[in-house]
């Protein structure tokens, strides 16, 4: 049997998609299941014949659905190896608009309408257009006619899944703990690979609002990656916490993460001066909220992070003003005085104050 290019195949499918979703629209729910079977999937290398079977096994197609995106990914690279502009997954996110506006309405058939934004997701994110989730979010989110807790779970896992990324990406981690809290708590327990997906980002979640993760946690799933980087905030290792971001930088960035652990440091330099607060109380109590900032560049010289006084004195400022330290500074002395009363607040699953 003779194969077409991907990008022939793409073509060929993609033109039978626009006019079966035309189709559907004039149809009622039960045309769904082979509307969103079709909006996705194609195996790696297709024949003209076996996309025609599979067109017309609509089971088939509803157990394979999501792949089309895929299939577009590997036309792309075909064109690209061939010294043309991709285009294929961007047309492949166009199309599935067109499928969601098919499914936006009222009946049974808007119960597709999250799954489809989920694969129009991950076009987004793929193509690095994720300003482009805004308006599918607002139709889902906001439109009386969508009752959240209607759709099906896979697909209300998935949704949560790429909203709480998005919430990373806006710094805003509560709402982005929510989403991907609700994800990992509603994933099917088999699914090892889309838990560590999930974690993947909800780590640097609970991190950034101070809740640290078991080690087991890490080892299960094998993000280990994350080992140091806990690790740096038990101890208060400044110099551990940058090693880490160092020597796992590129999967950091990709995952779109990095920033979010390299500010960290400042729950790093709270830990480092609780533990030097706590040394002194044992030595010296009635001084102990008295900290001299020369200590403070000694210690961080030990750890090889050499500071003179008015960068440390810079850094406790900035500790004082974001509620990571009470108390003030005596500048004649050079000391921080810190309050006898909770000294080192607890974020308490609260992001530090911006």
């Amino acid at each position: 049997m003779a194969y077409v290019s991907m990008g022939e195949a793409h073509h060929r499918i993609t033109e039978y998609l626009n006019r079966f979703s035309d189709a559907v629209s004039y149809q009622d729910g039960a045309s769904l299941k082979n509307l969103l079977s079709l909006s996705s999937n194609s195996p790696s290398l297709i024949s003209l014949a076996d996309a025609l079977a599979v067109f017309h096994d609509s089971n088939r197609l509803f157990k394979q659905s999501d792949k089309f995106s895929q299939l577009s990914e590997i036309a792309d690279r075909e064109l690209t190896s061939n010294g043309k502009l991709p285009e294929k997954l961007k047309a492949a996110g166009s199309f599935l608009m067109k499928v969601f506006g098919v499914l936006a309405g009222k009946g049974t058939k808007r119960v597709g309408a999250l799954y489809v934004t989920c694969q129009l997701f991950k076009i987004y994110f793929k193509l690095g257009t994720v300003h482009l989730c805004r308006s599918v979010i607002r139709s889902i989110e906001t439109a009386r006619i969508f009752d959240f807790e209607e759709f099906p779970k896979r697909d209300k896992v998935t949704y949560m899944y790429y909203t709480g990324r998005l919430e990373v990406f806006n710094e805003n981690f509560p709402a982005a703990d929510n989403k991907l809290s609700y994800a990992l708590k509603h994933c099917n327990p088999q699914s090892e690979a889309n838990i560590r997906m999930i974690l993947k980002y909800l780590i640097p979640v609970k991190l950034s609002i101070g809740i640290l993760p078991k080690d087991w946690l890490l080892e299960k799933y094998n993000l280990v990656e994350y080992k140091n980087v806990v690790e740096a905030l038990k101890r208060g290792d400044l110099r551990l916490l940058r090693h880490a971001l160092q020597e796992h930088e590129d999967r950091f960035l990709r995952s779109g993460v990095y920033l979010v652990l390299e500010k960290l440091e400042l729950q790093v330099y709270q830990r480092l001066i609780k533990k030097i607060y706590i040394i002194q109380k044992q030595k010296d109590p009635n001084k102990a909220h008295q900290l001299k900032l020369e200590i403070i560049v000694k210690a961080l010289k030990w750890l090889e992070m050499d500071m003179d006084l008015d960068e440390v004195e810079c850094i406790v400022a900035i500790l004082i003003y974001k509620n990571l330290v009470k108390g003030y500074f005596a500048h004649k002395s050079k000391v921080v005085v810190l309050s006898k009363q909770d000294p080192f607040p607890k974020l308490n699953g609260k992001p530090v104050n911006s």
